[in-house]
């Protein structure tokens, strides 16, 4: 990997994007650093600080602490990648939005236009409701300075500068993908969970290692939880990259003079078929009861009574010290159901078998037709329970880490960790097959 990052600067094109996107990242650094005008800081911390794993963490771990800052880009992406995922199904159902998304790049051009549309639109919804949650909590908590200045035009301005800053980061993410190296949005999450690194390790540190608590049995603690961080790295490298390869045989057939077909070729399928997908659909039900609680509670969960059990079983590091279990059991079978659901929705074993049959191919020892796409379903099935495995238990690690060593508020979780690992190697890889490009001197030389 870094001889490619080293290659690739000896190459002024690429030079050149390399730094334009590091340029874009920092810009979105320096925005997540801005505060929104009439709104507390503070206030927003205290808001985060009513304990538990809901959405608005997940925001901030996503946004590199920018939520918790009040800053201009505090909803970061999210509501974008709401909107992509909420067109994503919208294509399955509506045949309009799946004829537009197979024609092509112009389809797809449409419907990411869409797409930016009921992001703006989502990012709008989710800023008002914000505000509206924060002035409940500045109207039970007198002393608490949430909102400066209250009224129409303060509630405006708030709410269209989160707007406003989620359009500008989508804008970046959109320019980086254009003229730099990488997916834009993606990278622009990549840089948010990555600035949140230096902060969990000062936690660690200060919990394990300081002066004060530093012991043998602490300085274990401490190389144990590296080991399994690095562990945990190299599983998700290995199956990010494993998949089953079916081999497909082609029937030679003659047209005119010529004579096609005859080679063999293979089917590659990745065991991590949906990728970070079904932990994100996993944890974003998962903590869709405690956001709603927050917000007309004015950001302020129960701490006692059967809510406080139930929100507990829903809620990583929240609620008495059994409903942690409960919550990585459930959070767990959830990623099996998601990963087979969004497998149904991505891979298509009847099509992928009529294209085969139309194209002269054939699986050896099994017919074409429905013979071939039952063998392509069952193969498809053993993979997503290898990998929606691997995939519950990274999600659960940091819980089961949590209850291991006593380490509350881990932010890099099993998402941020498979958003890391993805952004990270599909850019490399980009970054090679321009290398073969521009270094590809044909058959002539």
């Amino acid at each position: 990997m870094f001889s490619t990052i080293r290659n690739a600067f000896r190459v002024p094109e690429l030079r050149k994007k390399i730094w334009f996107t590091i340029a874009m990242m920092i810009v979105f650094r320096f925005g997540a650093h801005i505060p929104v005008p009439f709104l507390s800081k503070e206030a927003m911390e205290a808001f985060l600080g009513g304990g538990g794993t809901d959405l608005f963490s997940l925001f901030n771990v996503f946004t590199g602490g920018a939520f918790a800052n009040a800053t201009v880009m505090a909803l970061g992406v999210s509501p974008y990648i709401n909107a992509s995922i909420i067109m994503q199904l919208l294509a399955v159902a509506i045949p309009a939005l799946e004829r537009l998304s197979k024609e092509g790049l112009e389809g797809r051009k449409k419907i990411n236009k869409i797409t930016r549309y009921v992001g703006i639109i989502l990012a709008f919804v989710q800023g008002a409701g914000l505000y509206i949650t924060l002035h409940n909590m500045g109207v039970e908590n007198p002393g608490l300075e949430v909102i400066k200045n209250e009224g129409v035009l303060t509630f405006f301005i708030i709410t269209l500068t989160f707007t406003a800053g989620t359009a500008f980061v989508v804008w970046l993410g959109e320019q980086i993908t254009e003229k730099g190296i990488g997916n834009g949005v993606s990278l622009i999450i990549f840089a948010g969970i990555i600035s949140s690194i230096p902060s969990g390790a000062v936690m660690i540190y200060n919990q394990f290692l300081a002066s004060g608590v530093r012991s043998l049995g602490n300085v274990l603690i401490a190389v144990g939880i590296m080991l399994i961080a690095i562990l945990a790295v190299v599983l998700v490298v290995f199956f990010d990259a494993a998949e089953r390869r079916i081999p497909v045989q082609y029937a030679k057939r003659v047209v005119g003079r010529k004579m096609y077909g005859g080679q063999s070729t293979n089917i590659p399928i990745k065991v991590v078929m949906g990728g970070v997908m079904p932990i994100i659909f996993a944890s974003s039900i998962m903590a869709f009861p405690a956001t709603i609680v927050r917000l007309v509670s004015s950001g302020n969960l129960p701490q006692e009574g059967i809510w406080y059990r139930v929100l507990g079983c829903l809620t990583a590091g929240y609620g008495p010290a059994w409903t942690d279990a409960v919550y990585a059991v459930i959070y767990f079978l959830l990623i099996i159901f998601f990963t087979y659901f969004y497998s149904s929705i991505q891979f298509n074993p009847i099509e992928m078998a009529n294209n085969m049959k139309k194209s002269g191919g054939y699986i050896p020892g099994y017919r074409p037709g429905k013979p071939t796409s039952d063998y392509i379903a069952k193969v498809a099935s053993r993979l997503n329970l290898t990998g929606a495995f691997f995939l519950g238990i990274i999600a659960v690690l940091p819980v089961i880490m949590g209850a291991a060593f006593g380490i509350q508020g881990i932010q890099i979780g099993g998402t941020s960790l498979l958003i890391m690992e993805g952004v990270a190697l599909e850019s490399v890889r980009q970054i090679e097959s321009q290398l073969v490009m521009r270094n590809y001197k044909g058959f002539l030389e």
